[in-house]
């Protein structure tokens, strides 16, 4: 018989979450909590192509989502071609998708 861990496993008592913040992704704030790619913060804003291809301009987003392909490329503090699915989001990131 199997059966399934209580709800609460793996989470430490008394842990609190820690508190979402704010990147800016061309200009445009989103929240996003700690842990959260920058793919994931874009997904879940609803953002869901952000590039196109050299060859016949079709829209580009995640994909993957592992980082084996290169669809999901975004600029990040100046830091050019970094996989947004890879890509930590982090407190005052500067993201840039063009």
């Amino acid at each position: 018989m199997t059966t399934s861990p209580p709800p609460h496993a793996g989470r430490l008592v008394g842990a609190r979450p820690e508190p979402a913040f704010e990147i800016t992704v061309d200009g445009r704030a989103l929240s996003a909590v700690p842990g959260q790619t920058i793919g994931a913060v874009l997904h879940a804003a609803g953002v869901v192509s952000w590039r196109t291809t050299r060859f016949g301009g079709r829209p580009r987003g995640l994909f993957c989502g592992i980082g084996v392909c290169f669809d999901c490329l975004v600029t990040v503090n100046g830091t050019p071609s970094l996989r947004a699915c890879q890509t930590e989001a982090l407190p005052g990131d500067r993201v840039s998708t063009g």
